[in-house]
């Protein structure tokens, strides 16, 4: 069991990602404990210990589980305003978004580089200096911009750069890419107020929305796709696997 719990460390979204697309006939030359890990057949209890994660903060939770009327998720896009962020593997930030009574949309991919069309595979490599990202249009008569950024903190450590858990490279780093100037002042200022809460500094980037490349369809929903529900209100822990 113990050679069994070092494996974890060296298991990413990316590396799970390939695994899950292996054929059967090629599972025997996976590592096999840590493909045990990955998927689920153990569960540790935090985003930096491992694949399994909920909503921590009091606050947060309540943002999640606010009352609200079900056809307040659906708005005119000239109506919403639009939201893009990363922290790390874009699966479970897509679902954690995906339960915020407001959100109206999301789609996973790739922002803040500099190569046209980048593929999984390309902005895995860490040659495209995308970060994976998360854009949602939400209803700002439901939840604030403010109030995504508290769900956003609460779903990774604002203080590692270029790492989320497992996830290590520059496609994981954390960012707020605004679209407005008033979305850059609530950035900076919610970066303000919570710094005190942790000991190092916190490392997300704050730069204006570039261009977002949306992923690949299977990326899209992945771990809805997987049986992980989305429902607005759901306080089940998200896990990083399908």
């Amino acid at each position: 069991l113990d050679s069994l719990l070092q494996e974890t460390s060296d298991c990413s979204c990316s590396d799970l990602y390939l695994m899950l697309q292996l054929p059967t006939r090629l599972v025997s030359s996976v590592n096999l404990p840590q493909l045990l890990v990955c998927s689920g057949i153990f569960n540790w209890g935090a985003m930096g210990s491992g694949p399994v994660k909920g909503f921590n903060a009091p606050e947060v939770q309540q943002i999640i589980t606010k009352k609200h009327e079900a056809a307040q998720n659906k708005i005119a896009k000239e109506d919403a305003e639009t939201a893009t962020f990363a922290a790390g593997c874009f699966w479970g930030v897509q679902l954690a978004f995906q339960r915020v009574p407001g959100v109206a949309s999301t789609m996973v991919g790739y922002t803040a580089g500099g190569k046209l069309h980048p593929t999984y595979n390309e902005v895995c490599s860490g040659s495209t200096g995308h970060t994976e990202g998360v854009q949602m249009l939400f209803n700002p008569a439901v939840v604030s911009y403010k109030e995504l950024l508290m769900v956003l903190f609460d779903r990774m450590d604002p203080t590692h750069l270029n790492r989320q858990g497992n996830d290590r490279g520059t496609q994981y780093r954390s960012g707020v890419y605004y679209h407005t100037e008033e979305q850059k002042n609530i950035a900076l200022e919610f970066i303000k107020e919570v710094q005190p809460k942790y000991s190092d500094k916190i490392m997300v980037e704050v730069k204006q929305a570039e261009k977002f490349w949306p992923a690949e369809d299977y990326h899209q929903k992945y771990l809805e796709k997987g049986s992980q529900k989305a429902a607005k209100g759901c306080l089940e822990p998200i896990k990083c696997y399908g």
